[in-house]
């Protein structure tokens, strides 16, 4: 899959989604479909166990929206449209029925921040750079980044980063986490795709199931998250994968998962 703003490559269970919109990966309108029609098309391969999302070259996973789009925005209506527009993005990524992992090179900015923010899993490089500058430009964060980056490293870090606009480091963003590893930048993509091929080797039904009684449960009081949990669990019970799993474990070998 290559199209203007992103290429797909597809070995072993993982796709390598990479955005590429020189100079600096700008997320614009035309991105946004292109990257919403290889999820959605990702979405319906049996094969595809886990996504990796990074962006080409070293110096930009993204550098935000692509800010002349903005003068459109007039009215309340075209603001809300163009916020529709990149949450519903952000909703198929942190949607898909299986992990995706962000490969953060370089700087992840405004809509760059936003999309890291809706994989499972974010990689930094050692070089990387966090932000949510968008009150510098007299608007708000509006493809999720106001609601998904409290909930990741809580309201007081994530207002001091959406208020101030301020950088952080991929250190930084380790310590408030916002990330889950830094790597050297030499090493990103091939810690990236390891931990990738890690998780693809598990029962695909039970990360499909992992991922969605994480996401959904946590938006639910803790005792219908835990039915949630119990209904999940006899989901996974009922699979060819437990059975499979099982019998690997008993049998002392190298379980042969089938996704059924």
């Amino acid at each position: 899959m290559t199209n203007e703003f992103c290429t797909c490559e597809m070995s072993d269970g993982v796709a390598v989604v990479t955005i590429d919109n020189p100079p600096v990966n700008a997320l614009n309108t035309g991105m946004v479909f292109e990257l919403t029609d290889a999820f959605r098309e990702l979405g319906e391969r049996k094969d595809i166990r886990v996504v990796v999302l990074t962006g080409a070259g070293s110096k930009f996973f993204m550098g935000g929206a692509e800010v002349r789009e903005l003068l459109d925005c007039r009215t309340e209506e075209e603001g809300a449209r163009f916020s529709a527009q990149g949450q519903g993005l952000m909703d198929l990524v942190e949607g898909l029925d299986r992990p995706v992992i962000a490969a953060v090179n370089g700087f992840a900015l405004g809509g760059g921040c936003e999309l890291a923010l809706a994989a499972d899993f974010r990689v930094a490089a050692e070089s990387a750079r966090f932000g949510q500058p968008e009150a510098g430009l007299g608007v708000i964060p509006g493809a999720g980044g106001t609601q998904r980056l409290p909930r990741l490293v809580g309201k007081g870090q994530a207002k001091r980063m959406m208020m101030t606009g301020d950088l952080i480091s991929a250190a930084e963003a380790l310590r408030i986490g916002l990330v889950e590893s830094v790597v050297p930048d030499d090493e990103l993509q091939a810690h990236a795709i390891s931990l990738a091929r890690k998780i693809a080797a598990k029962g695909p039904a039970a990360i499909r199931l992992i991922k969605r009684a994480t996401n959904e449960g946590l938006e639910l009081p803790l005792e219908d998250a835990l039915q949630l949990e119990m209904r999940l669990f006899g989901e996974a019970c009922s699979s060819g994968d437990k059975d499979e799993g099982v019998n690997a474990f008993l049998e002392k070998r190298r379980p042969a998962f089938a996704d059924t």
